[in-house]
């Protein structure tokens, strides 16, 4: 039975809960300040009727002295006795006004006989009924005890008690009822967290990242409040994690498709050419050379995919192996290294570098680096016209190594510039893979930029675009960490 009991009150809402809990609280005081008051009530008339029952005491003293004992009854149901108590046992002096059983009073004057303490105040039970009595010495050897019935007192207090009782129901009964509407209301916000997060278990997340929904409402006190602000920022965060998540996933397929793709292309030349040199090798064995030539020049091109596939994985999982050499290294030098290999591999354009004259030495992976200046170099001569200028600067500014690239072509579209660093990406989708590379330059520069601690942002317009690299000066830290060589 207990136990069904608690299973009931679990089951109730919270609301109900806290106006069922406020109410046995509410009923407790209730109880404790109706008893302490009936108390109270009740020491108060008797205290009143005591003081009463001096006063007609004193008024019957007179009475006892001059005729021997009491005439008259002061109030109706009143009794009032004298005793003689000199003797071994109280005596009763004539007149007397008894109730049919008087051994209360006699009782009464028997203790101010034996004790000598009076007034003798004491509530005793005569003929059913009960009785306030009072016995005190009025001369030397008599006694006067009064009984007064204690009925009106009892009524009063049984009145006081049904009337406490109702008010204290309908209390109750009104606290429990308007305390669970206001907690309804008050706890409202919270069922709208509730049917928030309901919300979100049946939102379908397979084509949008986005939550689309909030607790927005503006009430419910500084602690719904908290709570609510809380509930928005888990709801912010949750949404940019599944944002990311939906992003690199949406990143992941076109990677793989690319990819996929990208190596196709070399796989169907092998294979043509495959077949060729197998069909020049059985009929004219003077053109075997030159299809196996080609055969080495696409597995070469398929060799540099995949070591930069292969690159761009280890750098992306830098945390776990960062495919860096770091050692210090001159940046000066780096950059006049790679300004001669762009000037014998590109001898029609003009290329200028401008670079302080004494040694920038950096911690950081030489080769690495001078990969990311010659795809920059390539790069400028690859996507502008024969003849264009291009220039090297390499300087320091505000605590960073900075090297701009800069070429004077036709500039990029603002609307490619976002994703030229994006994989497999190319500005001019019908150039030729043979001319355009394979979409990965830079995508291995920004990368391999990152893994040292520097920044590499684009600038262009018609007429002018620049590659800004910046590496931190302090690099002392961040790639010392590991000295594992990449295995291309």
């Amino acid at each position: 039975m207990i136990r069904r009991a608690r299973e009931n009150y679990r089951r109730l809402r919270l609301g109900t809960r806290l106006a069922l809990g406020m109410g046995v609280l509410s009923l407790v005081v209730f109880a404790v300040v109706g008893a302490s008051l009936s108390m109270y009530m009740r020491e108060y008339l008797v205290r009143q009727l005591s003081d009463q029952m001096s006063h007609v005491q004193t008024s019957q003293a007179k009475d006892v002295v001059v005729y021997g004992g009491v005439k008259d009854k002061p109030y109706w149901g009143w009794y009032s006795a004298s005793y003689k108590i000199s003797g071994p046992e109280p005596v009763l002096r004539k007149p007397a006004d008894l109730p049919p059983d008087a051994s209360e009073l006699l009782a009464a004057a028997e203790i101010v006989r034996a004790t000598g303490a009076e007034p003798v105040l004491r509530t005793a039970r005569i003929g059913g009924a009960s009785y306030r009595l009072r016995a005190c010495e009025v001369e030397d050897g008599v006694v006067l005890v009064t009984a007064a019935p204690l009925g009106d007192i009892e009524d009063t207090m049984e009145r006081l008690v049904t009337v406490q009782v109702v008010a204290f129901a309908l209390a109750l009964l009104g606290l429990v009822v308007l305390g669970r509407a206001v907690l309804r209301r008050g706890l409202r916000p919270l069922s709208d967290m509730a049917h928030t997060a309901r919300g979100i278990t049946s939102h379908d997340f397979t084509d949008s990242a986005r939550l689309p929904v909030r607790a927005d409402r503006a009430d419910g006190g500084p602690e719904v409040e908290e709570l609510r602000t809380a509930f928005n920022t888990m709801l912010e965060h949750i949404d940019d994690s599944l944002a990311v998540r939906t992003e690199a996933e949406q990143r992941l397929r076109r990677f793989v498709a690319d990819a996929s793709h990208e190596l196709r292309t070399p796989l169907m030349s092998v294979r043509g050419y495959a077949d060729l040199f197998q069909y020049a090798a059985a009929n004219e064995p003077g053109e075997r050379d030159r299809h196996l030539a080609r055969l080495r020049a696409e597995a070469a091109r398929m060799g540099v995919l995949l070591d930069d596939l292969l690159l761009l994985a280890r750098l992306d999982a830098a945390q776990v192996e960062t495919p860096l050499r770091p050692e210090s290294a001159d940046l000066v030098e780096l950059a006049g290294q790679a300004a001669d290999a762009f000037r014998a591999g590109h001898p029609e354009r003009p290329l200028t570098v401008t670079a302080p004259p004494k040694e920038l030495r950096l911690r950081l992976d030489p080769l690495r680096i001078r990969q990311v200046l010659d795809n920059l170099l390539t790069n400028a001569a690859v996507h502008t016209p024969a003849g264009t200028a291009v220039s090297l600067e390499v300087r320091v500014d505000d605590g960073h190594a900075v090297v701009r690239v800069v070429d004077a072509g036709p500039g990029i579209p603002a609307a490619d510039q976002d994703r030229v660093f994006d994989r497999f990406y190319r500005v001019d989708k019908a150039r030729s893979r043979d001319r355009g590379g394979s979409g990965l330059g830079l995508a291995v520069a920004l990368s391999l930029v990152r893994a040292h601690g520097g920044t590499l942002d684009l600038t262009s317009r018609p007429g002018e675009t620049a590659f800004t690299l910046r590496i931190p000066l302090d690099r002392t830290d961040r790639t010392d960490r590991t000295d594992k060589p990449l295995n291309s």
